[in-house]
């Protein structure tokens, strides 16, 4: 305790009355400085109060125990060889002793049971260990000897010393109990208001997550889609919520702020941003939103976010987001299902369709699904580079045909995805689409001639592998050839024979070819115009958009280059069919 340093008693002022007099282990107390002695059956009598007062006056055990063993000469012959506390039910020696007395007699006061008998101190007579027994029970042990036997007055001054360092043990162990008690109590009510904050946190958590939950099952039930659920995020957050598709497309908002018109993604980019917030594996702040992924299976079907700016966004929030995208992920999941269920029996009509099938079994299962066969159909067929003909392409092939316009029943093969669609395609749209979709241009379609009944749909099948065959093998492979533009190649199989038709091309118009290319002319364009046009002078100078003097002077030129006679029945139908050999197959001017 404070108050007490190294040996010795905490002395008091001069002036107080009831002072002690320093004492040192070993000196008489009834000595003065002046070597004056008094009484010695009085005299420690009269300091006992104040070794009373600093005994109770501190707190600190070991002091209470150092004070004890500074006084045990004071009272009669006695020498202090140790002294012991009771911390935890073990005797702890004090350390005012040596080590090489104390380790002495431990052994023998740790096997005391609470009672004062005599102990054996090598080198000393007549030693005994006191027991320092208080209202708090066993508090420790003082080890004494006697140089000489004491009186019965010393004795009892002992015994009374014992009794007060006991008593004051016992109330310093007290009193750090009920400080322990104290600090122990402070603790727990510290607790319990913790634990009532966390309580109340919970209440409110879990009442906000019933809201979310009773509001997100409600849009369920609706069967409202993803503009129902946007509304009630945005309801339930604050924040102007939205979902794009697989691709970055948007496809519900509901919130003020919403871009109009909405940015194209970047195909890239997107990918990385799903690749990052995937790796996350929760909801992720990506340029003032907060992101989480519609993923059912671990297949990413789309994005429901929350535009936060200012990352306003708390725990609530996020649980709400990601609770909602789980609702969403379930009813995607689930149209998802049902979608394939649908496609799947839609490939089996196509598959009978392509083999053969009776026209009344093809119309009925057609109008079970919104498609008129009795209208005039069209078969395409797609092949992309590098892509399997897989669900997943014919559903991007299926998307594609739907926004050009073409309503269509979709099927695959291993290297091609085909469609029975109720319209040709425009031009090109449709291969501009799939390429837009599929991030890459590398992909050839061929498409049918008109088909106005279910049963010839087979053979326009072979019409469109055909003029696909007729792109790929080509020079310019990627872009769509229909079968109508195929002309004289209609009649040619698409084998072996690619080698026979060029060198047939070089062999009629080779002096030609090499021409333009020396001189970037195009006498055989205008060949081939002139035949397309049936040796008509007027529509073959309007279609080239020249007059006709310069017409007769190209064609004066290709008779000259060519050495053939254009007047020649022969010349003129082998010359007719390599330009339009040169234009289909080999890629007219390129």
């Amino acid at each position: 305790m404070a108050g007490y340093r190294g040996r010795g008693v905490h002395r008091r002022s001069p002036d107080r009355e009831g002072s002690l007099p320093p004492v040192r282990l070993g000196q008489h107390p009834t000595i003065s400085r002046r070597g004056s002695r008094r009484s010695l059956s009085t005299l420690p009598s009269l300091e006992l109060p104040a070794v009373s007062r600093a005994l109770f006056d501190t707190r600190d055990e070991s002091e209470i125990l150092r004070l004890a063993l500074d006084h045990v000469s004071a009272v009669g012959p006695y020498r202090a060889e140790a002294g012991y506390l009771r911390v935890h039910g073990h005797m702890i020696p004090s350390p005012e002793v040596g080590p090489g007395q104390a380790s002495a007699l431990d052994r023998t006061v740790r096997e005391l049971t609470g009672r004062d008998v005599p102990v054996t101190v090598p080198g000393r007579s007549r030693g005994r260990a006191l027991a320092l027994r208080g209202p708090g029970g066993l508090q420790g042990y003082l080890v004494v000897t006697s140089r000489s036997r004491p009186t019965e007055a010393q004795r009892l001054l002992l015994a009374t010393l014992v009794r007060l360092t006991a008593a004051a043990l016992s109330v310093a162990v007290a009193h750090h109990r009920r400080r322990e008690d104290a600090l122990e109590l402070h603790r727990l009510r510290g607790e319990r208001t913790t634990l009532q904050q966390r309580l109340v946190s919970v209440v409110v958590e879990l009442g906000y997550q019933r809201t979310v939950h009773e509001a997100l099952s409600e849009v369920a039930a609706s069967g409202g889609g993803e503009e129902a659920l946007t509304g009630a995020l945005h309801e339930l957050t604050g924040f102007p919520a939205l979902v794009e598709d697989r691709f970055g497309r948007l496809r519900a908002w509901t919130g003020p702020g919403r871009p109009d018109p909405y940015p194209e993604p970047d195909p890239a980019r997107h990918e990385e941003m799903l690749q990052e917030v995937a790796r996350t594996g929760g909801s992720v702040r990506i340029k003032g939103r907060l992101i989480s992924l519609v993923r059912p299976r671990g297949e990413v079907l789309g994005v429901l976010a929350l535009v936060d700016p200012q990352g306003d966004a708390d725990e609530y929030t996020v649980f709400a987001l990601e609770h909602a995208a789980t609702s969403l992920a379930l009813e995607l999941s689930h149209l998802r299902h049902l979608a394939e269920v649908e496609l799947r029996l839609r490939r089996e009509l196509v598959d009978d369709l392509l083999a053969g099938t009776d026209e009344a079994s093809a119309y009925a299962r057609s109008e079970a699904f919104g498609h008129d066969l009795h209208r005039s159909q069209y078969v395409v067929v797609v092949q992309w580079r590098n892509r399997a003909a897989d669900d997943a392409f014919a559903r991007t092939v299926g998307r594609a045909a739907s926004a050009v316009g073409m309503p269509s029943l979709v099927t695959r093969r291993s290297d091609h995805v085909v469609l029975v669609a109720e319209g040709s395609p425009h031009d090109h749209a449709l291969y501009e689409t799939v390429a837009r979709e599929t991030g890459t241009p590398d992909g050839t379609i061929g498409v049918s001639a008109r088909c106005d009944t279910p049963d010839g749909i087979p053979g326009r099948y072979q019409e469109a592998l055909r003029a696909m065959e007729v792109r790929r093998r080509s020079r310019s492979r990627y872009g769509t050839t229909f079968f109508d533009d195929l002309g004289l190649y209609r009649i040619l199989g698409p084998g072996n024979e690619y080698q026979e038709l060029e060198a047939f091309v070089r062999e009629w118009l080779g002096q030609l070819v090499d021409y333009d290319g020396r001189h970037r002319t195009a006498l055989v364009e205008t060949l081939s115009r002139y035949f397309d046009c049936g040796g008509n002078y007027a529509e073959t100078a309007e279609s080239l958009a020249i007059h006709r003097s310069p017409l007769r002077y190209r064609l004066q030129r290709i008779r000259e280059i060519s050495t053939h006679d254009l007047t020649n029945v022969e010349d003129r139908l082998n010359l007719q069919v390599a330009t339009r050999v040169w234009k289909i197959m080999l890629g007219g001017p390129g």
